[in-house]
């Protein structure tokens, strides 16, 4: 492998050289009224490279569409740091993103929110129909050979900024492209926000590579609803249309999809030949109820400061972990924790900069995962180091393990389990829409039947959902437990206080 002192423009000329591979009449990017052709996009991407003269670091705060996928591969192009952005961030988090990093243009389709950061950005013009605001700001120090930037949603409210090389970017696309090679993958549907870094390398970069169609359908015809929660109806009509051979999607969407298509006796597109499930630990249960509407869904595992995904199944290489690490990672167990070394992570916004000549080609991270390879070589992930928790008769349980069984019930929405420094477990669990309190009764009962005396759940109460913007989750869906346990106190308190009761009267 080379040094991670490989540009920008290099791993966009990588992409336009598979572009050039094709015929100029060739379908490539499909948004919800607009189609564009290999022709029109290397034109589209040139024009807005040279329109960028000047720029130092690109935000994009925008829809899933054609023209962000053009403001991506620009910026890489002109050899500009980008800065995707969230649109689930709140004010603050965008401000906080903005200025750590120095951003000095934003490509948007929400001008109002950006003005009202209070940070300088006007209008200065358009690009693909988006708004082009500018400021003049002084320039973020950022590690060498930063190409992209990608903030996680994290754990806490301040998201953390992991700057990316070019290389790491493209080694994950190409090994992704690899992996699905021979899966004849003609069209990718891009169901996550094209933000996540996940859904922009996998679901952009990689495609590209394969020689795929990319379809970009709006959040709103996808099915994402925002506080309303998620349509799989949308979802299913869009997959449908767009005959995708491939899509990405969390496993609270793979839930919700799989079991619409069971109660409304439907099965899945038949054009579909790759579904990835990643973001968070997916149950065997599941997995296995969504193959049966026809959903061929195969879980997968990635980190943002590893440049996105590491390890994934496929069909013929499949198992019950997050399946066999890519070709360009570096994985190995130290302690129990899953460390991981590639070519992407240069460090995180705001730190300490290394000098770039003390750079190592490949930089080690280590994951906070615990996990395990097995004699195949695929990779198990038994939950987070922070997250273990260690009851009062010394049992070490993974709440993931726990949650991933809760989840797997479709009465069940969200489920966190706590119980550290506990003789025994409890949870919180969010209701699926029309659920009443006795479905998750037995939903928790038939989970506790299959699992050791020491993992059950003893006690738990009913909760609202887990949501970004009452600050109980990220962005993406992961509770944000230190915040729960603080908010729901009183609740854990009470199904404490009912189980000793229960063991004094027993």
């Amino acid at each position: 492998m080379s040094s991670v002192s490989r540009t920008p423009q290099e791993l966009a000329a990588r992409l336009f050289d598979a572009l050039s591979a094709r015929s100029p009449d060739a379908v490539v990017l499909r948004g919800d009224s607009q189609t564009w052709r290999v022709a029109e996009l290397r034109s589209a991407v040139d024009s807005l490279a040279c329109g960028l003269a000047g720029t130092r670091v690109l935000a994009v705060l925008a829809d899933n569409g054609p023209a962000w996928v053009i403001a991506d591969l620009a910026a890489l192009r002109a050899g500009i740091v980008h800065l995707p952005l969230p649109g689930f961030f709140s004010q603050s988090q965008l401000v906080h993103a903005l200025t750590q990093t120095g951003a000095d243009t934003v490509l948007t389709d929400q001008p109002a929110r950006i003005t009202g950061l209070g940070l300088g950005f006007a209008v200065v013009g358009t690009a693909n129909g988006l708004l082009r605001m500018q400021r003049t700001t002084p320039e973020a120090a950022l590690p060498a050979a930063t190409a992209k930037i990608s903030f996680t949603s994290g754990s806490t409210g301040a998201p953390r900024g992991v700057c990316l090389s070019a290389a790491g970017l493209l080694d994950t696309a190409v090994a992704v492209a690899g992996c699905f090679a021979d899966l004849a993958i003609e069209r990718h549907l891009a169901v996550l926000p094209l933000s996540l870094l996940l859904e922009n390398s996998a679901g952009i970069h990689a495609p590209l590579l394969l020689g795929a169609e990319i379809c970009v359908a709006g959040l709103q015809t996808l099915g994402w609803r925002g506080m309303a929660g998620f349509d799989p109806v949308a979802l299913q009509q869009t997959v449908a249309a767009s005959g995708a051979n491939s899509l990405i999607v969390v496993p609270e969407l793979l839930k919700m999809w799989s079991t619409h298509l069971a109660a409304c006796g439907q099965a899945a597109a038949g054009d579909l030949r790759h579904v990835a499930v990643g973001g968070a630990r997916v149950a065997p249960a599941l997995l296995a109820r969504a193959r049966a509407v026809g959903l061929p869904a195969y879980q997968g595992y990635g980190l943002t400061e590893c440049g996105s995904v590491l390890s994934l199944n496929r069909p013929g290489d499949d198992g019950e972990g997050v399946g066999r690490p890519l070709p360009h990672v570096h994985v190995r167990i130290a302690d129990g924790e899953v460390l991981v070394a590639t070519r992407a992570f240069l460090g995180y916004v705001g730190d300490r900069l290394t000098p770039p000549d003390t750079v190592p080609a490949l930089s080690e991270f280590a994951t906070g995962d615990l996990g395990r390879l097995d004699d195949r070589g695929h990779l198990h992930l038994e939950g987070r180091r922070k997250n273990l928790l260690i009851t009062s008769f010394g049992r070490n349980v993974a709440p993931e393990w726990l949650e991933s069984l809760l989840l797997a019930e479709p009465a069940i929405a969200q489920a966190v389990v706590f119980g550290d420094g506990m003789p025994w477990l409890s949870a919180l669990l969010v209701a699926a829409p029309g659920v009443a309190g006795g479905a998750l009764a037995a939903a928790v009962e038939r989970v506790n039947a299959s699992l050791p005396d020491y993992a059950r759940i003893v006690g738990w109460r009913p909760a609202a959902p887990f949501s970004s913007e009452n600050g109980l989750a990220t962005g993406n869906g992961r509770p944000r437990r230190s915040a729960i346990l603080h908010h729901h106190a009183a609740d854990l308190a009470a199904i404490h206080q009912a189980r000793e009761a229960s063991d004094v009267l027993s």
